[in-house]
């Protein structure tokens, strides 16, 4: 009773082998801005809990309010700075992609749009890692 039916290369796991820059620069156009949407409701509900109106024991204690003493004790966890050098490296990838389609869209560069993509990569990276000891500043000492 049942058929099986060719579905052709859209089955095949090997396909990304295939893609050009193109599919790829669309790939992580759509992750990165998947990213930081995701992020924009983290940081929204961190920063709600921060300034809520129970102020904890711990940050009345200290002289502090609730939300610096968060940011602080945020701010201090090696974890927290790797994670906001990720969102740097998506954001930055995002505006500059973005920038590169609006490019091609107005008929600027159509020709080179592979090149264009590998220079917002290499720019990217030059960002970034310039940025890293930026970020990681106070948490070694």
């Amino acid at each position: 009773m049942s058929q099986t039916y060719d579905r052709g290369t859209v089955e095949d796991f090997g396909r990304w082998r295939e893609f050009t820059a193109g599919m790829w620069a669309w790939i992580l156009h759509k992750f990165t801005g998947w990213v930081l949407v995701g992020y924009l409701f983290t940081h929204i509900a961190v920063l709600s809990t921060a300034t809520g109106v129970n102020p904890s024991s711990e940050a009345v204690a200290t002289g502090g309010d609730l939300y610096t003493t968060t940011l602080a004790g945020l701010e201090s966890l090696l974890v927290v700075r790797f994670l906001e050098v990720g969102l740097l490296a998506v954001a930055v990838f995002h505006i500059l992609n973005g920038l590169r389609l609006l490019f091609v869209d107005l008929g600027v560069g159509l020709e080179s749009q592979d090149k264009s993509f590998y220079a917002s990569l290499l720019l990217t990276g030059a960002i970034v890692v310039a940025s890293v000891p930026t970020f990681l500043a106070g948490v070694f000492g």
